[in-house]
This record gives structure tokens, C-alpha cells and sequence, in this order.
């Protein structure tokens, strides 16, 4: 590694040097951020993984920008172009764009009009007439007619000679670093619809004539703008005023006053719009859109890390069901375990002959396997199965929860599922995974792909790399701050693990299927291929319950546990008696326990782990209900308020469940009573909030919702004199658009719903 690296990234980050230096050393030997992070705070300064990830990152920036540099050095070599000077500002380069900057006049390109223009013998006059020292450029050019080359008046020199120089301007560091801070700061995307693609674009009208400051645009916007540029309805141009655009040059290249001054303003104009205005859209559309990318990259992360830290329910004897009308519902009988110990299929909504017999199977089964709660999927027929579930008059013991399904029916497909039930019908498939997610979300949800778990925003637009990598991060984050049980833990969940991934994964899986359960954290190194290093990643983040050693079910790592032993000793009792007596850990003086390699932060850690060893950081498991008889979006009425769970969070707003199979939107402005610049400062992924409904669009299936204590109402509500009559028994505040009913309203809402589209 660089050691200019520690440096620059101890300034950029505001950290110290030598926990960059301890940061970079561990990641170079193959040490893992949850390690790091939890492991190894003696030596970081007890750096977050936040930090931790932030150092990476720009470490691989920066190796990134040296092997481009060594690449641009040895190009510059073997065309004969470095010297000393030109070395220099290549080994002083901060960025791409200031190297790429630098590199562009040698840079080999394929023919260009200035190309043309010196091979006419026309560089001499470019040269002239660019000192602006009065020279007559009319009569310069009069001494490089030459007919053989192509050069048979005085206005083909000069023009020639003005490619020349326009290609001079363009290719100056200097004038490439004014105009890219021009078009930063000036920059204006200009959005208008396709020539007749009005009808086509519909879902994009609120961008058909549009003008936004670059670096002032939401994330959502740009992105969406960029779809519809993608899909051929829009057209986008990202520049700021050409005038001062041209007016920015001219000071920096125009120092005459006499004709030829004249000829360097015109070769600054043709520069402008030929190719320099083109290359810094290009420059600033890439800009713009890793921006954007980073914020609709941060929402997914922050949204997915709440969706997998979701409260378990835990090990329990479960029953679950995947509704549907006509096709009936699948239901599976689920162990503490996970383990599917029975399937069939129900049909409690096809008559009351097949309800009956369907209830009294659910009955049945709940007495015969001694079931304990009973999971939901929240799909189509949700509410109308819960319904029923409540309605068999089961014992008060067994809770019912409705489970988010999002991602169920890929997992079903997928690979894993396929090689754990081979024989079963996808449907089935989908029954256990929304009865597994119950009890332990993470666990489930790390089999399938985050992109379809529904919590992302424009997650198709982003740059795919980088939302993997993230997502990754955040999941590998999840799964090593909960831990993992050994013995239970699938391949997919094992995978995560700190050290391991998906082959170590693999052999782990293999080896405890022919061996049984794992005894303790050590015997894991029989497993084949888990070396030293991968033990010392993982070691700390699996979980062995009841095994020989009490410590195997905490998070105190091995290499720790003769810290505790000692302790131990030292009071005369067992570890065991640690764990259990809190009175026997306050003796404990932990400052007789630090030492070279061990420090208070190690042990604070290990006090705080012997007190509640294996803790799940997950908030309690707390059971929630929709609002009875609201089940359906026709039975929305404005003015209800109504419970919910928060779905999705987006930058203009929170989607909200209800139970009416259609999630409603908050929008920003409805979040709260105060002004909420970031809609993430309020609400999260999984919150039960409480909601109150602002408007319902039958046609479009949309729902207005708001938090606010005196939500804001539709124009139709300030003005009751342009409510249209209401109908016998109806609530006279509806504003319910659909055919035939009432007049159709303006929604403010709409925006929001197409940027999210």
C-alpha cells in the first residue's frame, strides 16, 4: 500500500493516522469489516463499521486513480510525450478529471478537424494569430496558401487555423477545470418531451417542460428524467448559460484587441459548442448520476438493514398460510426449527361448505402439532384469511400476524428452495418462507435477492456494481451485529458470516449433516478448507447453544476466552457462575485485565456480553392489527385513521401498509407537523405508525395518506361549495374517483407515485 494513502485519507476523513494505518494493515491481511469493527478497536481507535467501510472505499479509489496514472505515465513514454514537467503534474493530480485533463492533448484520438488543419502545415498561423499581437490575420494567411495541401484561400487557412486553436482551448487543464466548475455550479438540466411521444409518455408529463439546477435536483427526479430519456419520451440537455459559458473563456484566452484577437473569440465559440460543451455534459450527466445513484443507494441500505433487523418471533411451533381465492390457500405446519412437518391445501373462500371444512383442518392441526402462532402472507386474499384464521375461535394463546410477503415467490424459484424441497410445489414453497420469516426475518431474507424485496427506489436505474456491493455490506453488517447459531443456520445465512462465504458455507452445511451438530466453536476447524485466518474471522459471530463451553453462545471470541477464565479464577468460581451471578461480575476490576493487546474497550465489551450473553439486538417481537373490516380499498373512507406499517421509504415520502392491499403514500409535506427535510428522520422501514386517509383514487389505485396531527386536505375540502352532491348514507367528505361515482379530483399525490414508478 501507498503510504501517501494514510495521509490523504486521515485529512479527508478528519481520523487519526494510525487508526487509518491499523484499518488498511487489517484489511490488507484479509480481515473483515464486522471483525474489524468489533474485534479489533484497540488498534482502530474503536472505529465503527461506518468508518471502517469509508477507509476501504477510498483506499480503492485511490489505487484505482494510481493504476490509471501509471497507465497514462507509460503511454505518455511510448509515444515520446513525458518529460519532467508533464510527469510532475501527472504524479500531482488529485482526481480522474484533473489526470484525464492533463493526458487529453497527448491522449491518441482518431482524426479530428485539427488534426487536418496541421497536417495543411496551418499550426504556424494558429500560433500567429493565438499571441494576438496585432498581427493581420488575413494577411498572415496569405503566406500558407498552398494548393497541393488543400489550401487555396485565405479563409480556408484561417479556418483551418481556428480548428487548431479551438482544439488548443479545449484540450487546456486550465480552461477544462473553469468550465467543469461552471457547469457545477451554473449547470441546468433542460427537460422536454419527444416530438410526438405526449400519449406514449404519459406517466412522465410532469417533466414534459422542465428546468432544474444539476446539483440541486432530488435523486428521484434526476433519475426518473433519465428513465424517460432511457425510454425515448424525454429529452435532457445538462448545461448553464452558453453566453457565459463563451464570456468564462474569452477572459481566460482572448488578450487582444485587434483582428486576431477576433479569430481566437470565434475559435473560443466553435470550441464551446463543438466540443467542449459536449464534454462537459458528458462529464457532468456522470456526475449528476453517481450523485443520485449514492442517495437512491443510501434509501435502499438504510431501508433493507431495518427490513433484515425486523423483531423475530423466534422458535415456535408455527402455522402458515400462503392465501389465494380461487386456488385456495397453502398451508404448512412449521417446527421451532423451521422444519416443514406437514402441508396441504385449504379453501376456507370457495362457499361455506368448503370454509367449514377448511376451518375445522386448521382446528386440527393446531391440536394436533400444538401450534403457537399462525402466520399470514399479506398478498392477495391476506386480510380475507386473516379474517377467517380469527374467526375459528382458536385458543387466545395462538397469535395471528400478517406477514409481509415481498420476495416470497423468488425465493420459492430459486435454487435453494429448489434443493431443499425438490417434490413441492412452489406454492408450498412460498408457505414456508413467509412462516420462516416470521420467526427470524434475517434468516429468511438472506436468501433472496435484496432488488426484490420491494424497499428499494429506482433500484433498476443505479449502477448495479455498486448497489450490490452496498447491499452486500449491509447484509454481511446484519447478519454479524444478530450472529448466527451454528446448528441451524442455513447455507445462504452462513454465507454472510464474517470469514466464510458461499463454498466455506457449503462445508460447513456438509459436514454438520454427516458429523451432527457442532459441540463448540472450535470444532468447526475440522471443517475442510476453514483455515486459521477464516476461524478468526468467524469465530466470534456463530453461536453454539448448549455446547461445552457457556462462551460459545456469546460473542466474546475465543482468542478472549482466558481473559474470562481468568476472571474466573481470580473469584474463585466458574465461567458459568459469571454469566449467572451479576454480583460476581461487579467485583470485577477490569483494569487488572489490560494488557499490550487487550485494552478497556475489549473488555468493556466482554463485561457487557457476560451479562447478557448471545443477545439479540433485535427490538422485541410486539404484535400488530389492521383495523377490522377494513380490508379493501373501497372501504376507505377520508377522515379514517387507521393503523399501519411502514413498507417503504423514499426521499418524497413513506409508503404506508393498511391492510388493503395497496399500499398508501405518505408524502413528505404529510410526515409530521413540522417541516421534514429528510423523510428518513421520521420514519423507518417496519414502524407501526398510525395514519389518517387523505384521499383514495379507485381508478388508479391510489392512496393519499397523512401522519399529521390536522392533515392537509384537497382543494375539493377548502371549497365545500364545489363538492359535488353526496349520495344517501354516504360520508359527505368523500372524495372517491371512480367512473360513474363522484367528479374526478386533483391529486398532489400523483407526482410522488409516478417518481417512484
Amino acid at each position: 500500500m501507498n503510504p501517501s494513502y494514510v495521509n490523504q485519507i486521515t485529512n479527508e476523513l478528519k481520523l487519526l493516522e494510525n487508526q487509518v494505518q491499523a484499518v488498511a494493515q487489517l484489511l490488507a491481511e484479509g480481515s473483515t469489516i464486522p471483525f474489524i469493527s468489533r474485534y479489533r478497536k484497540e488498534a482502530t481507535g474503536s472505529l465503527d463499521e461506518v468508518a471502517v467501510a469509508a477507509i476501504r472505499d477510498r483506499l480503492a479509489q485511490l489505487e484505482e486513480l494510481d493504476a490509471r496514472r501509471e497507465a497514462i505515465v507509460k503511454s505518455l513514454e511510448q509515444h515520446g510525450h513525458l518529460t519532467d514537467d508533464l510527469a510532475k503534474q501527472v504524479h500531482e493530480a488529485q482526481t480522474l478529471a484533473e489526470l484525464e485533463d492533463i493526458y487529453l492533448p497527448y491522449k491518441p484520438k482518431r482524426r479530428t478537424k485539427g488534426m487536418v488543419a496541421r497536417e495543411k502545415d496551418l499550426e504556424p498561423l494558429a500560433l500567429s494569430i493565438f499571441e494576438q499581437t496585432g498581427t493581420n490575420p488575413e494577411e498572415e494567411a496569405e503566406k500558407f496558401l498552398n494548393p497541393d495541401l488543400g489550401v487555396n484561400s485565405p479563409e480556408e487557412a484561417l479556418a483551418g487555423a481556428r480548428d487548431i486553436m479551438a482544439e488548443w482551448i479545449n484540450e487546456n487543464a486550465g480552461v477544462r477545470a473553469a468550465m467543469r466548475e461552471l457547469f457545477i455550479s451554473k449547470g441546468r438540466i433542460d427537460c422536454k418531451v419527444a416530438a410526438g411521444k405526449e400519449a406514449d409518455g404519459a406517466k412522465f408529463k410532469d417533466y414534459f417542460e422542465w428546468q432544474e439546477p444539476v446539483m440541486t435536483v432530488p435523486s428521484h427526479r434526476l433519475l426518473a428524467m433519465r428513465r424517460g430519456e432511457n425510454e425515448d419520451i424525454l429529452n435532457l440537455s445538462f448545461a448553464p448559460s452558453e453566453e457565459e459559458a463563451i464570456e468564462l473563456i474569452e477572459k481566460m484566452t482572448v488578450n487582444g484587441q485587434g483582428a486576431d484577437a477576433l479569430q481566437v473569440l470565434a475559435a473560443v465559440r466553435d470550441c464551446y459548442k463543438r466540443l467542449l460543451s459536449r464534454s462537459m455534459e458528458t462529464e457532468i450527466r456522470v456526475l449528476s448520476k453517481e450523485r443520485a445513484d449514492e442517495e437512491a443507494i443510501r434509501v435502499f441500505a438504510q431501508n433493507l438493514r431495518e427490513l433484515l433487523l425486523a423483531s423475530p418471533l423466534g422458535a415456535k411451533m408455527l402455522l402458515a398460510l400462503d392465501p389465494g381465492f380461487r386456488t385456495g390457500c397453502k398451508l404448512v405446519v412449521l417446527d421451532p426449527q423451521g422444519k416443514l412437518v406437514h402441508y396441504e391445501t385449504i379453501y376456507p373462500h370457495n362457499g361455506e361448505g368448503a370454509s367449514k371444512s377448511s376451518g375445522a383442518t386448521v382446528k386440527s392441526l393446531c391440536e394436533k402439532f400444538g401450534v403457537e402462532a399462525i402466520a399470514v402472507g399479506n398478498g392477495t386474499a391476506g386480510r380475507e384469511t386473516e379474517t377467517f384464521v380469527k374467526s375459528l375461535g382458536l385458543k387466545k394463546t395462538i397469535m395471528t400476524v400478517m406477514v409481509n410477503e415481498s420476495g416470497a415467490s423468488i425465493y420459492s424459484a430459486s435454487e435453494a428452495a429448489r434443493e431443499e424441497f425438490p417434490d413441492l410445489d412452489l406454492t408450498v414453497r412460498g408457505a414456508v418462507s413467509i412462516g420462516r420469516r416470521l420467526m427470524d426475518p434475517l434468516a429468511e431474507l438472506v436468501k433472496i435477492d435484496p432488488k426484490s424485496i420491494g424497499v428499494g427506489q429506482y433500484q433498476h436505474d443505479v449502477d448495479q456494481a455498486h448497489l450490490k456491493k452496498t447491499l452486500d455490506d449491509v447484509v454481511i453488517s446484519c447478519v454479524n451485529a444478530v450472529g448466527v447459531d451454528l446448528n441451524r443456520a442455513s447455507a445462504q445465512l452462513l454465507t454472510y458470516v464474517s470469514g466464510l462465504g458461499p463454498q466455506l458455507a457449503k462445508n460447513i452445511l456438509a459436514h454438520r449433516n454427516e458429523n451432527g451438530a457442532f459441540s463448540s466453536r472450535q470444532a468447526i476447524k475440522s471443517v475442510p478448507r476453514l483455515g486459521p485466518k477464516a476461524f478468526e474471522q468467524c469465530a466470534g459471530f456463530l453461536r453454539v447453544q448448549g455446547g461445552i463451553n457457556p462462551l460459545d453462545n456469546s460473542a466474546v471470541h475465543p482468542e478472549s476466552y482466558h481473559i474470562v477464565e481468568k476472571m474466573a479464577k481470580d473469584l474463585s468460581c466458574t465461567v458459568s457462575d459469571l454469566l449467572e451471578q451479576p454480583e460476581l461480575r461487579q467485583k470485577i476490576k477490569l483494569a487488572q485485565y489490560v494488557t499490550e493487546s487487550v485494552g478497556m474497550p475489549t473488555l468493556k465489551d466482554i463485561i457487557e456480553e457476560l451479562a447478557k450473553p448471545g443477545r439479540d439486538p433485535r427490538e422485541k417481537f410486539d404484535i400488530f392489527e389492521f383495523e377490522g373490516g377494513v380490508e379493501k380499498i373501497t372501504d376507505l373512507l377520508p377522515g379514517m385513521k387507521l393503523p399501519g406499517i411502514v413498507t417503504n421509504v423514499t426521499r418524497f415520502g413513506a409508503f404506508v401498509d393498511i391492510g388493503v392491499h395497496q399500499d398508501g403514500l405518505v408524502h413528505i409535506s404529510q410526515l409530521a407537523d413540522h417541516f421534514v427535510k429528510d423523510p428518513a428522520d421520521v420514519v423507518k422501514v417496519n414502524q407501526k405508525v398510525k395514519v389518517s386517509v387523505v384521499e383514495v383514487d379507485l381508478d388508479r389505485k391510489r392512496i393519499a395518506l397523512s401522519m399529521k396531527t390536522h392533515p392537509d386536505q384537497t382543494t375539493q375540502d377548502k371549497n365545500p361549495k364545489s363538492e359535488p352532491s353526496t349520495p344517501k348514507g354516504q360520508n359527505k367528505n368523500l372524495k372517491v374517483s371512480s367512473k360513474g361515482k363522484n367528479e374526478p379530483f386533483h391529486n398532489p399525490f400523483a407526482d410522488a407515485w409516478r417518481k417512484l414508478k
